[in-house]
């Protein structure tokens, strides 16, 4: 853990990780469930003390890998001989244990040398992951691993299609495994696949529960956040004020000001309620460059 802080091995663009240490200042002391629907990558639940977590996310593709890699907790050693020997039926890059592109290819492609070795046994990963229909997940991981930007992209037909990117299953990739197993081990989760209104609905809440939301941003072109809108943003606003109606303990992370747009319906709404200011960069999907923008977390106590 770098600086006592843990990263999800899925190395979603846009996790948390960077700003958990800010944001989890503003979370109560003393927290009995854990309660995330939108859980993606992790990188928050990972690093935020509780009695149990709930987590859920509406792509079923990362709670199942979630379980996958849960599954192996105690069998780590298991999963990496696993993934090595799926890595070598590729003959994809492992530079944690040897340097395996050719030093000519370095030289002619100093910046993209790892997409270019391993852009063959990428595709060909990808086709039979797709061929076998999409169901192993330590191939989707992978997938995920030596993709453009560790993204979970998927075309019209349902069909993973990202590109392979210019990355390499390094020493970074197996200690976020090795910490993920770590501090999983020690967490009473439970995983949900559903609606996050279906997941927040069916909760019986208790004393000293926290629900945290990192939702998709309205302002802002992740590809994550293609299908939010005006009328989702609203949806989940007025959600959340039942919940404080219950008496319900929320936090909810959003982005405010985002290259000229401004999310005047978030801002209005957030009024109500405690705003806290969170220092942030924001890396493009399409671009990598890092833009400026205002996110802060809103709580109702």
């Amino acid at each position: 853990m770098k600086n006592g802080i843990a990263r999800s091995p899925l190395f979603y663009v846009g996790d948390k990780y960077k700003l958990i240490r800010e944001i989890r200042t503003h979370f109560p002391q003393t927290i009995n469930r854990f309660i995330e629907p939108f859980v993606g990558g992790g990188s928050v639940m990972m690093n935020v003390e509780a009695n149990s977590y709930l987590l859920n996310d509406i792509n079923s593709y990362v709670i199942n890998l979630h379980q996958m890699l849960q599954s192996y907790i105690g069998k780590e050693q298991e999963f990496l001989e696993e993934i090595y020997n799926i890595i070598d039926s590729y003959k994809l890059s492992l530079s944690l244990r040897s340097d395996v592109v050719p030093q000519a290819m370095k030289k002619a492609y100093p910046k993209t040398y790892y997409a270019r070795y391993n852009k063959a046994g990428y595709l060909q990963m990808k086709a039979d992951f797709i061929a076998k229909g999409q169901q192993n997940m330590m191939k989707l991981y992978l997938l995920l691993i030596y993709g453009f930007n560790h993204m979970l992209r998927f075309n019209g037909k349902g069909q993973f299609n990202l590109p392979v990117g210019n990355v390499d299953f390094n020493q970074n990739v197996q200690n976020a495994l090795s910490d993920y197993f770590l501090l999983l081990s020690q967490k009473q989760t439970k995983w949900f696949n559903e609606d996050y209104k279906q997941f927040l609905g069916g909760i019986d809440y208790e004393k000293d529960d926290l629900v945290y939301l990192d939702p998709p941003y309205l302002i802002t072109f992740s590809e994550y956040n293609k299908l939010w809108n005006d009328d989702t943003e609203r949806e989940l606003l007025a959600l959340l004020d039942e919940l404080n109606a219950r008496g319900v303990c929320f936090a909810i992370s959003n982005v405010t000001h985002y290259r000229g747009r401004i999310n005047n319906i978030f801002l209005e709404w957030s009024k109500q309620y405690h705003s806290h200011s969170i220092k942030s960069n924001y890396i493009s999907f399409n671009d990598n460059s890092i833009k400026k923008f205002s996110e802060v977390l809103i709580t109702n106590y």
